[in-house]
């Protein structure tokens, strides 16, 4: 028995599953920014600072990234109190919805 691979067309699977990847962390990142859970004070966390990091998508691995000073802290230190002026739904753990919340299942439907 001989096996042949069509390596044009499985290249080309893969490339759409990586293209599928990076448009489902876009989606991603714009339904955090819509749903307003972000904690905003001047925009810059939301706005400027929290991309989509595709340098690793060869491996099908992309990151959706909050790339400030103050990220980690505003989002992991208990005693911060986080303001809900300009965005209502703001809180800490704003990721955590996509994660283990109601929001799990977005990613996979994106992606689909």
């Amino acid at each position: 028995m001989k096996i042949t691979y069509n390596t044009k067309n499985i290249n080309e699977l893969l490339e759409n599953a990586r293209l599928a990847l990076i448009d489902t962390a876009e989606a991603v990142k714009t339904d955090l920014i819509q749903s307003q859970t972000m904690p905003f004070d001047s925009g810059v966390m939301q706005n400027d600072s929290t991309f989509v990091d595709d340098k690793r998508i060869i491996k099908g691995i992309v990151s959706l990234v909050t790339d400030t000073l103050y990220a980690r802290k505003v989002y992991f230190d208990p005693e911060i109190n986080i303001k809900q002026g300009k965005n209502p739904n703001a809180k800490q753990y704003w990721y955590e919805d996509y994660i283990s919340g109601g929001k799990k299942n977005i990613p996979i439907k994106y992606f689909q």
